[in-house]
């Protein structure tokens, strides 16, 4: 999706941005998550990250593993920022909108604030390559995503849009179907740190090949 402003590389983005910890969700860079707003605190950041002007939230994974304090669990270490570009008052009370994702940032230390949302110092220079469109992308095996993408949908009986799939470049084909995997949090913080798109296309085809091999009856074999 085209987005108003241009990032060139870490620079370009604030080294304080608002989190939103929710397990299970997965932004990538370029990739557009839906999100329904409804909690006083993340309405209050929602209207801050606009009235900032940064229009920026940074989606990261809360560690289960890792967290004594359920109020405040402990947050992964990696997560990804992602611009507001859609936003609508659903009348209620909730906002409805759709980040963009811009790129992956290790978090520094989370900062002590005021604000009802947590706020974390971060860094995104580890993910430079995230600045780039497409890159690595002509290394992704296609074939390989498409036939483990085609073996899912046959075991779960699902259907799909074919001709915009294979319209897709590999990077939006890859990080689409990561994003909308239903794979838990450590599985999704796996494909998040993946050090490049072939990587990540690895992953998600060996995560999905596992997913497979587990619904699969003993004595029959997976579908071909």
């Amino acid at each position: 999706m085209p987005i108003n402003a241009d990032y060139r590389g870490p620079a370009d983005l604030p080294e304080v941005v608002p989190v939103f910890p929710l397990p299970g969700a997965l932004l990538l860079p370029r990739g557009q998550m839906p999100l329904n707003i409804f909690e006083p605190r993340y309405l209050a950041m929602v209207d801050d990250a606009l009235r900032d002007g940064h229009r920026l939230i940074g989606m990261i994974q809360p560690d289960a593993a890792h967290s004594r304090n359920e109020v405040k669990p402990a947050l992964f270490r990696v997560g990804c920022v992602g611009r507001i570009t859609q936003l609508a008052e659903a009348g209620d009370g909730r906002y409805i909108l759709e980040l963009t994702g811009i790129s992956r940032f290790k978090v520094i230390e989370e900062m002590t604030v005021l604000t009802a949302y947590r706020q974390c110092k971060v860094d995104y220079f580890p993910y430079i390559d995230d600045f780039t469109a497409r890159k690595g992308e002509d290394e992704v095996d296609r074939a390989e995503v498409l036939r483990t993408l085609t073996d899912f949908l046959k075991a779960n009986n699902l259907k799909t849009d074919w001709d915009e799939i294979k319209s897709a470049p590999n990077e939006a084909l890859v990080n689409a179907l990561a994003m909308m995997s239903p794979f838990g949090p450590a599985e999704k913080q796996a494909l998040l740190e993946a050090p490049d798109l072939k990587t990540r296309a690895e992953i998600l085809v060996a995560l999905t090949e596992m997913e497979l091999a587990k619904s699969t009856t003993p004595g029959e074999t997976p579908l071909q």
